[in-house]
């Protein structure tokens, strides 16, 4: 077995651990309740659970997507946000080796996965992974410097070639502000305009900490295809639905969320 492939699968079964401990961060936060306290229990009838019936996906499978101690039937997200963590994570560490590199990108993708359910189950974005998201994007930035890009050009002329970790911090710093204040201004403009919220003051945060990872070009790619696929499944949704466009709540940020993703890994 080579060193490569064996980091590859203990980044992924990392992943699958990390993904269970999102969907606690999925299923508490929201309602402001504590991650740690008490013990992870079942979410049908509240009773704890033992450790052998909470190993990622593995535990969902065996016991049948049921609870072991009411027979409830327990949601399918809690085994798809561990798959696709554990996945996602094998993946960057096959791509970018053992690195720095893939820890950064580890780190966004459990980001950008807790958000995205999160604003799926309860319309809410916590900020415990938007606000902190932005300071461990500008933190890495020196260490994974991110791509060239105008705000870098731009930089260039006031710093020299030997300062790229500080060109890459101001360029993290910048593009969170910036990609930030730019959706703020339309969704400001928006509620001017029809007397009415159109977008929450989380999704400007998730806005900036896409901005601190990606970089200002690559943040908005990851922007537009998550308003793009918003605009057209929100769309149909609403149609096939019946619902009053008006009142109905998009989670605007559970398609930012893929559209970052896909953004993230068309760069690499």
């Amino acid at each position: 077995m080579s060193e490569a492939f064996l980091y590859t699968i203990l980044a992924g079964l990392f992943g699958l651990l990390i993904g269970s401990f999102l969907n606690v961060c999925i299923s508490r936060l929201p309602d402001d309740y504590s991650i740690d306290e008490p013990r992870s229990q079942c979410p049908r009838c509240g009773k704890m659970i033992q450790w052998y019936d909470n190993i990622p996906v593995l535990s969902f499978v065996v016991l049948g997507g049921k609870g072991r101690c009411c027979r409830e039937p327990i949601s399918f997200r809690y085994p798809l946000v561990e798959l696709i963590t554990g996945l996602l994570f094998a993946a960057a560490v096959y791509r970018l080796g053992a690195g720095w590199a893939a820890v950064k990108w580890c780190l966004f993708i459990a980001i950008l996965i807790e958000l995205i359910f999160s604003d799926l189950e309860s319309r809410i974005l916590p900020d415990e992974f938007t606000k902190w998201g932005v300071a461990l994007g500008v933190m890495m930035s020196p260490v994974v410097a991110l791509p060239n890009g105008i705000i870098p050009a731009m930089l260039s002329v006031y710093y020299p070639a030997g300062s790229g970790s500080l060109a890459s911090f101001l360029n993290s710093g910048l593009s969170a502000l910036l990609l930030s204040g730019g959706l703020w201004f339309l969704g400001w403009g928006y509620e001017k305009i029809r007397g009415r919220e159109g977008l929450g003051f989380g999704d400007v945060k998730m806005v900036a900490m896409m901005g601190s990872f990606l970089g200002l070009e690559t943040a908005l790619v990851g922007l537009m295809a998550g308003s793009l696929l918003g605009t057209v499944l929100g769309l149909a949704w609403i149609k096939l639905k019946g619902a009053n466009s008006d009142s109905y709540e998009l989670p605007f940020g559970s398609f930012l969320g893929v559209g970052a993703l896909v953004a993230a890994i068309l760069s690499l």
